[in-house]
C-alpha cells in the first residue's frame, strides 16, 4: 500500500458532494456552509427527492439535469449528512469513543420541476451553492493497494496502521477507475456521490478512522435514548414519525391499531449511531399475490409472525459499512427471517407524501428488489362467492417492493461502477433499465438516462392526455410506480446534440457533458413538423403535378399552434393550449395523418368537449396499400363513428402551404392539393400524424460520430454499432446489409422483449455468475435474431370504442392477402363492430393462437387476453371444435369462464414448463417414457380402438404419473397445481395437448 498525505480537495469538491463529511476540511470559523441569503428555491446540489432522488438543476434554458442519487448509497435518504469530528477528541482508542457522531442532517426538499409550456419541466436560472471550507484538509489518500487474492478478506487491517502515520486526519480516501471491479477494501468505505457536471473519471470513497471501532452493538431501543435519538434524527424529514413509533414502542410495544413494533438502536462505546423501527408485516397475503417473493423464500416455510415489516432505519454514515450487520441484528433480536421495505412514488406536486409514513432508508443496497406479479382481471360479477378475498383483490396504492431475510444476510452483491448512458425513455429503455435493476445480486452505481422529459410515469393513467396516442401496453403508470426506477439511476432531462467518441461523452443542450463508458441509443422514432409542398392552389393544381418537397426535411418557422405528439408530455401541454385558447373557440383543428394515431387524438379531441364539426381529419397520400387498422369490419365502424360525431374526413390529401406562402407563425389556414380539385381549411391548430422518422437532432449526432448509418443505424444480431462502446436497439436501427434482411428491423417486435435481450449482452460483461457466451464467427453470423414476443396496440378511438390488436411479430400484410394464403389456419370471429361486440382470434396451421383483436364500447382486460397469445387451442377448452359445433357465440363471455382464470395466472407457463419436464423424465430401462404413454392415449382414441385398451393405457399413464407427482412436490414448482387450482384430469389433459402440440409442430 502506498499512502500520501497531498490530496487536491478543491478537484474533489468540484467533482463531489463531499458536504456529508464537511469537504474534508477541518471545521474553520469562517467556513460558509450555507448561501448567504436564504430563498424557496432548490439549488443544484442541496435538492434530494422522495427515494434519495436527488434533483441537480443546471443552469440552462432549454434543459433541466435532475439527478437521481441511488437509495442505500451512503445515508438517509432525504438528508444530507455532515459528520463534523474534533481533533482533541480522537487522541486516544478510549476518547476516539466520545467522538461527537451527531449527525447534522441538513434536509433539503424536493421540488417538481414544473413549467408554463411544459408542466413537468421548469428552468432554473440561479447557480448550485457550493460550500466554502476554510479549514485544513482532513484526509490523506491511498495510491497504490494490492494485495494476494488469498488474503484479501484482511484488507482493512492496513488503515489500523495507517490511520496511526497520520494522527492529525480523520479520513482516508481513495480513488477508483469506474471499470475496475469492486474489490474487499473498498466494501467498508462510504462511495461518494458525483455532481452530474462530474468529469473525473475515477469513482470516490471514503473512510473515517471511527470506522475501525469493533463495537457497535445492536439491542432494543430504552427510553433513556430518547434524547440521543432525537440529536441523531433532528433534521430528518419524517423524525416526528420516528419519534412517535418508538413512543409508540416505549409506551405500549403495540401501535395504535394493535400491530406489535419493535424499536432497535445501534451503538458504538455508548453513543447511539443508528436507529430502526420494524413492525409485523400484517399484509403478507398482499404481498404474495403481487409480488414475486417466492424467488427468495419458501413462503410454507415461514410463519406468519416471521415476516417484518421496515419503516425506519437510519444510520450514522461513518459506520454505514456496519449497516447489513445492523440488519442481520434486527432479524436476530425481533424474531424474523423477513424484512419488506416499500418504495411509493413520488406524487405530481414533488412533496413527500406516504401515506404510511416510512422514513427513507439507507440499508437498500443490502435489499433485493422484487419483481410484482402480473394481476387477473376477475370477472367478479361471474365468480360471486369464489372471487378472491378483498385481502388480496384491494386497490392500493402501488409500490416498489425491497426485501431481506437471513440467506441474504450471507450473499454478497457486486457493485458496478461502469458508467451506462441510456439515450431515451422509449419502451426499449425502460425494459433494459429495468433489466438490470431487478439484477439481485448486481448494483449498479452509475445508471444515466438522459430524456426530454425525464422520467414517464408522473401522471395518473387515467387522464386524457394518455389517450392521444396508440397505447403499446409495455409499460403503464403502475408499472413504474412498481419498479421505483428513480431510486436506481441519474436522470438528466436533455436532448442528445452530439457523441464525442474519443472522449466518451454525450453532449446535450447548452454544451452540458454525460460521460460514459457504455452507451446505449433507444431514441426511437418520432413523429417530425410536416414540409408543406409549396403549391399554388390557385393554379389548381392537383399532386401528381406538385413536387415531392413534401419528402424532405422542413427548415422554416414551426408554428405555435403545430403540435407534434411524441410522448404523454407532449400531450399535456396540447391540452393546456387547446383548453386557454381553442375550446371555447370556433375554429377548426386539423388533424394530419395516416397512422392509427390519427383516430385517438380525435377521440381525445371529442372528448376535450370540442364539437365534431370543428375537426378535420385529412389523410395524406399513402405509399402502402395497407390501412393503420388493417381490418374491414372496424374500419367500417370508425367511419361511421366519425359520421355520427360530424368529423369531415378528406383522403389522399397533401399538405401545400401554410397561410398561402405567408408566415406560418400562428397557422390560420392550410392549404391541400388533391388528385381532382384542391381546397383550403380555416384553422386553429394543427395536429401532425405523418409518418414517425428518426429526429435530426439525433441524426446529426449519430453521423458528425461517425456512426454507420444508413436510413437508420446500423447494427449487428448483438446491437453492437461500428464503435464497441456503443449499442443500439429499438426503431431507430436497422440490421447491416450483411444479413441480406432489410425488411426486418427492431420495429416488427416488441420493444419489452427487445429491451430484455439488449439488456442480457450487457450482464454477461458484469454477472460474474453467467457463463461466457461463445460468439460465433464474423463470416457465420448471417442469421438475425426472431424475437417471439408479441406486439400490441390498442387505445380509444372515435364513438367510444376500446380497441386492442395482439399479434405475432413479423412483415405487416394486408389482411385479406394473409386469409388467401393456403397455410393461414382458421379464423374465429363473434360480434359485430358496429355495436361494439367485436372478437376476432386467428389459429395459425399448427393449432396456435397467433392474433387476438378486440372491438369493444366496454372496457378490455388486456393483460387476461395477451395470456392467451401463443398457446394450443386445445388449452382454450377446445376453442375451435366448440366454435365449429356452436357452442361459442360470443368470446367476450367465453374467456370469463372460471377455467380461463388458470390461463391468466402469471405462473400457468411455468405449470407447462413442469409438465414438459415430466414428459422428458428418465425412465428406468425397457419402460416407455412419459411422453410415449400419452401418444398411446391418443392414438388409442384417434384409431377408435376398444375401450378396454385406452383404459389399460390410461391406468398405466396414471401409475407412471403418480410417481413423478411425489417427486415434483420436492420441487419450488410443485405447488403450481394447487396454486393454479387445476386438478388431476386438467393436468392430464395438459399433457396430452403438450404432445399435440409437439406433434403438429415438428410434423
Amino acid at each position: 500500500m502506498s499512502i500520501c498525505s497531498e490530496v487536491n480537495v478543491q478537484l474533489l469538491h468540484d467533482c463531489f458532494d463531499l458536504n456529508l463529511f464537511h469537504g474534508l476540511c477541518k471545521p474553520h470559523p469562517d467556513d460558509i456552509l450555507k448561501p448567504p441569503c436564504i430563498s424557496s428555491e432548490i439549488t443544484e446540489d442541496e435538492n434530494i427527492s422522495l427515494g434519495s432522488q436527488r434533483e441537480e438543476i443546471m443552469d440552462t434554458q432549454s434543459i433541466d439535469i435532475q439527478r437521481i442519487s441511488k437509495i442505500g448509497t451512503i445515508f438517509s435518504q432525504a438528508s444530507s449528512v455532515n459528520a463534523m469530528l474534533s481533533k482533541e477528541s480522537i487522541q486516544k482508542e478510549e476518547i476516539l469513543a466520545q467522538v461527537s457522531l451527531e449527525l447534522s442532517l441538513e434536509n433539503a426538499e424536493s421540488k417538481d420541476l414544473k413549467a408554463t409550456e411544459q408542466p413537468s419541466i421548469t428552468s432554473f436560472e440561479r447557480q448550485p451553492f457550493h460550500p466554502l471550507y476554510k479549514g485544513e484538509v482532513n484526509a490523506f489518500c491511498i495510491q497504490l493497494f494490492c494485495i494476494d487474492e488469498q488474503h484479501e478478506t484482511r484488507s482493512l487491517d492496513f488503515l489500523n496502521f495507517v490511520f496511526e502515520l497520520f494522527p492529525d486526519k480523520d479520513f482516508c480516501i481513495i480513488t477508483v477507475p469506474h471499470m475496475v471491479p469492486e474489490f474487499h477494501l473498498i466494501q467498508s468505505f462510504v462511495r461518494i456521490i458525483p455532481f452530474s457536471n462530474c468529469t473525473l473519471d475515477q469513482e470516490l470513497y471514503v473512510f473515517h478512522r471511527s470506522g475501525l471501532l469493533k463495537s457497535f452493538r445492536v439491542r432494543a431501543a430504552k427510553s433513556t435514548d430518547v434524547f440521543a435519538i432525537k440529536r441523531l434524527i433532528q433534521t430528518l424529514e419524517l423524525n416526528v414519525a420516528i419519534l412517535d413509533d418508538l413512543n409508540n414502542y416505549l409506551s405500549a410495544r403495540r401501535d395504535p391499531d394493535g400491530t406489535p413494533v419493535q424499536a432497535f438502536v445501534a451503538e458504538v462505546l455508548n453513543q447511539i449511531v443508528g436507529i430502526s423501527v420494524i413492525r409485523n408485516e400484517m399484509d403478507i397475503e398482499y404481498i404474495r399475490s403481487h409480488y414475486n417473493i417466492e424467488d427468495f423464500i419458501y413462503f410454507s416455510h415461514y410463519q406468519q409472525e416471521e415476516h417484518g415489516h421496515l419503516y425506519h432505519f437510519s444510520i450514522n454514515p461513518i459506520f454505514h459499512h456496519y449497516a447489513k450487520h445492523f440488519m442481520k441484528e434486527i432479524l436476530r433480536l425481533a424474531y424474523k427471517s423477513c424484512l419488506y421495505y416499500p418504495i411509493y412514488p413520488q406524487p405530481e406536486e414533488g412533496k413527500f407524501q406516504n401515506p404510511c409514513a416510512h422514513s427513507l432508508t439507507s440499508a437498500l443496497h443490502y435489499m433485493v428488489p422484487v419483481r410484482p406479479r402480473r394481476q387477473i382481471v376477475y370477472p367478479l360479477e361471474k365468480l360471486g362467492i369464489n372471487a378472491p378475498s378483498k385481502q388480496v383483490s384491494k386497490d392500493q396504492l402501488k409500490y416498489a417492493l425491497y426485501h431481506f431475510n437471513r440467506k441474504l444476510s450471507l450473499e454478497p452483491k457486486v457493485s458496478v461502477s461502469c458508467r451506462i448512458v441510456v439515450v431515451g425513455s422509449s419502451n426499449v429503455g425502460i425494459s433494459f433499465l429495468e433489466t438490470l435493476i431487478f439484477c439481485p445480486h448486481l448494483k449498479f452505481n452509475n445508471l444515466t438516462l438522459i430524456s426530454t422529459h425525464g422520467l414517464p410515469g408522473k401522471s395518473e393513467s387515467n387522464n386524457l392526455h394518455k389517450r392521444f396516442l396508440i397505447n403499446s401496453y409495455c409499460f403503464n403508470e403502475d408499472d413504474y410506480a412498481l419498479m421505483s426506477l428513480g431510486s436506481w439511476i441519474n436522470v438528466v432531462a436533455g436532448k442528445m446534440i452530439a457523441i464525442n467518441r474519443s472522449a466518451k461523452h454525450v453532449v446535450i443542450s447548452k454544451g452540458k457533458k454525460v460521460l460514459y463508458d457504455h452507451l446505449i441509443l433507444c431514441t426511437g422514432q418520432q413523429y417530425q413538423v410536416p414540409c408543406p409542398t409549396g403549391a399554388d392552389i390557385k393554379k389548381l393544381l392537383t399532386t401528381r403535378e406538385v413536387s415531392t418537397n413534401y419528402k424532405q426535411r422542413y427548415t422554416g418557422v414551426v408554428p405555435s399552434n403545430l403540435f407534434i405528439i411524441s410522448d404523454d408530455e407532449d400531450a399535456l401541454a396540447a391540452i393546456k393550449w387547446l383548453k386557454e385558447k381553442v375550446v371555447d373557440s370556433t375554429g377548426n383543428i386539423i388533424v394530419y395523418g395516416n397512422t392509427i394515431d390519427v383516430y385517438t387524438t380525435i377521440e381525445s379531441l371529442l372528448s376535450l368537449g370540442i364539437s365534431g364539426y370543428r375537426l378535420h381529419l385529412v389523410h395524406p397520400p399513402s405509399n402502402s396499400n395497407i390501412t393503420s387498422l388493417n381490418n374491414n369490419a372496424i374500419e367500417r365502424a370508425i367511419k361511421k363513428a366519425l359520421s355520427r360525431s360530424g368529423v369531415t374526413e378528406h383522403h389522399d390529401s397533401l399538405l401545400a402551404q401554410w397561410n398561402d406562402g405567408d408566415h406560418p407563425d400562428p397557422i390560420t389556414c392550410a392549404s391541400f392539393t388533391t388528385n381532382t380539385k384542391p381546397f383550403k381549411l380555416q384553422c386553429s391548430a394543427f395536429f401532425n400524424f405523418t409518418k414517425r422518422k428518426v429526429d435530426y437532432e439525433t441524426f446529426k449526432a449519430v453521423n458528425d460520430a461517425c456512426l454507420v448509418y444508413d436510413g437508420r443505424l446500423v447494427i449487428d444480431t448483438n446491437f453492437h454499432t461500428n464503435d464497441v462502446s456503443i449499442r443500439a436497439a429499438g426503431p431507430l436501427t436497422k440490421f447491416s446489409n450483411i444479413y441480406y434482411a432489410n425488411e426486418w428491423t427492431h420495429s416488427n417486435f416488441s420493444s419489452k422483449e427487445i429491451g430484455f435481450q439488449l439488456a442480457a449482452t450487457m450482464l454477461n460483461l458484469f454477472d460474474p455468475t453467467l457463463e461466457p457466451i461463445f460468439e460465433p464467427p464474423e463470416d457465420l453470423d448471417r442469421l438475425i435474431p426472431m424475437y417471439k414476443g408479441c406486439k400490441i396496440q390498442g387505445g380509444v378511438l372515435p364513438g367510444k370504442y376500446h380497441y386492442v390488436h395482439i399479434f405475432k411479430p413479423g412483415i405487416p400484410a394486408r389482411l385479406d392477402v394473409q386469409e388467401s394464403q393456403p397455410n393461414y389456419g382458421m379464423a374465429i370471429t363473434t360480434g359485430d363492430a358496429i355495436k361494439g361486440t367485436y372478437f376476432r382470434i386467428h389459429v395459425n396451421q399448427y393449432s396456435i393462437i397467433e392474433t387476438i383483436t378486440c372491438f369493444s364500447k366496454k372496457p378490455i382486460p388486456v393483460s387476461n387476453y395477451i395470456c392467451l397469445f401463443g398457446h394450443h387451442e386445445r388449452l382454450l377448452n377446445n376453442l375451435c371444435s366448440r366454435w365449429r359445433e356452436g357452442l361459442i357465440s360470443n368470446l367476450y363471455s367465453c374467456f370469463k369462464e372460471p377455467w380461463a382464470l388458470a390461463i391468466y395466472q402469471d405462473r400457468f407457463n411455468d405449470l407447462k414448463k413442469e409438465l414438459r419436464q415430466i414428459l422428458v423424465s428418465a425412465q428406468e430401462e425397457d419402460t416407455p417414457s412419459m411422453q410415449e404413454l400419452v401418444r398411446q392415449i391418443v392414438e388409442a382414441s384417434k384409431k377408435e380402438r376398444s375401450e378396454e385398451d385406452v383404459k389399460h393405457a390410461y391406468i398405466i399413464f396414471r401409475l407412471e404419473r403418480g410417481g413423478r407427482q411425489k417427486e415434483a412436490k420436492q420441487e419450488k414448482g410443485g405447488g403450481l397445481r394447487a396454486e393454479l387450482g387445476v386438478g388431476s384430469v386438467m393436468c392430464e389433459k395438459l399433457l396430452i395437448v403438450l404432445v399435440e402440440e409437439r406433434d403438429d409442430k415438428a410434423g
